[in-house]
């Protein structure tokens, strides 16, 4: 019966329309900026199509307090927070738990691209606030996370770029909406991807579907993270072209 549901679901992809009419393989409007906060080391704006994001990252800086201090590597310090007036009801402010565990899936995923082992004894601060929220909003923090590391000059192995994809009504879609992740047979898989490797470094599901459904969405995911990464890449040379700075970002 599974199996049925999974050849259903590809054939209903061929051609298909979603309720924005996008394709089941299309990105919402996406728009990136960096240098967007004087008073940061580095910043960046990201737009999923209603979503968005702003990210900004002090450091790396002197640990305080001192004995939370690494003596081998800089500690990583990362903050979701979702603005009151981000939701159609309004938000609590400050920080809950799920604020917290996005906080840290984030931080434990830059973890492994920022090269922290060059700045023992110092900390590294990434705030991420979303603004306005239409679902994907963890993985619109992320790439807005990885480009302001990258406008302050964080050495990183390499960059990441994060959408979410699924299953929203029959169809295996990419970089869902909040109409779709309330579909009744709605399956969400955020996935953060690094740029050159292809690691993955954040997955995370809510929904059961099909082995088929899953390697799917997955093959999606990695197109998508694909783009994206072209989009960050693009955001970064902007600003050092409007600058007149001379900038090589390695792809190899």
């Amino acid at each position: 019966m599974p199996k049925k549901k999974s050849e259903e679901s590809k054939s209903n992809n061929k051609g298909a329309v979603r309720p924005d009419g996008r394709k089941v393989d299309e990105l919402r409007p996406v728009k990136m900026e960096v240098g967007v906060i004087e008073r940061a080391n580095g910043s960046a704006y990201v737009e999923f199509g209603k979503t968005k994001v702003v990210a900004a990252v002090y450091g790396p800086e002197p640990m305080h307090p001192r004995h939370l201090a690494d003596p081998e590597k800089a500690v990583l310090i990362c903050r979701y927070n979702m603005l009151p007036f981000s939701v159609e009801d309004r938000k609590k402010p400050g920080p809950d738990r799920r604020s917290i565990e996005i906080s840290k899936v984030i931080k434990d995923a830059l973890s492994t691209i920022v090269a922290l082992e060059e700045f023992p004894k110092c900390m590294i601060s990434v705030d991420m606030v979303v603004l306005q929220a239409d679902a994907g909003t963890r993985v619109a923090a992320l790439t807005a996370a990885s480009l302001a590391l990258a406008d302050a000059g964080i050495p990183m192995r390499e960059m990441m770029s994060a959408v979410a994809c699924g299953r929203a009504n029959g169809k295996i879609v990419v970089d869902l909406t909040k109409e779709e992740e309330d579909a009744e047979d709605a399956v969400d898989v955020p996935v953060a991807m690094s740029s050159l490797t292809k690691k993955i470094a954040l997955l995370q599901m809510d929904g059961d579907m099909t082995l088929e459904e899953f390697e799917e969405i997955l093959n999606k995911a990695e197109e998508a993270c694909s783009k994206i990464y072209d989009m960050q890449r693009e955001a970064l040379l902007n600003k050092y072209e409007k600058e007149g700075k001379e900038v090589n970002i390695n792809d190899e």
